[in-house]
């Protein structure tokens, strides 16, 4: 009977979790695994401010003035998607954070659905993955019924 109600509850979860992730956030994708300190992740990074990726220097120098994350990046590159950046918190000898425990929240929350938006992509050997919240099989089947 406790068994019983453990996997009803965790069933419920399950469905609650999904409805909010889908329904409220708009999300597509559930981020799993942990980090593995590659540090692969705080090297050619574009950042979006607002709706959009950062393009323009003078825009960035502005932005340095405005909140602290922009001071930890530096510009290392440019292409048609926009600036490229580096974080100036990675240790380059060990890899890891310097801040790791006041680090900003776009690093607190990497990786994103964006990511993939912008065209990116993880690094190899990267310890997360992003698994679709509706898997395929389940869109494939509504599609049939509705035909």
């Amino acid at each position: 009977m406790y068994t019983t109600l453990i996997i009803k509850t965790y069933h419920y979860y399950k469905i609650l979790k999904r409805f909010i992730y889908t329904k409220i956030l708009g999300r597509h994708y559930y981020r799993v695994g942990e980090c593995k300190c590659c540090g692969e992740c705080c090297q050619h990074i574009y950042v979006k401010h607002g709706k959009n990726v950062i393009k323009d220097e003078k825009l960035f120098h502005k932005l340095q003035y405005l909140h602290r994350f922009y001071t930890y990046l530096k510009v290392v590159g440019k292409d048609e998607t926009g600036l490229i950046f580096s974080c100036q918190m990675q240790d380059t000898v060990t890899k890891k954070c310097k801040i790791h425990k006041n680090r900003p929240g776009i690093c607190r929350r990497y990786p994103q659905e964006e990511l993939f938006m912008m065209g990116g992509s993880l690094s190899d050997g990267c310890g997360y993955r992003l698994e679709p919240i509706i898997k395929f099989d389940e869109v494939l089947s509504k599609m049939m019924k509705k035909s």
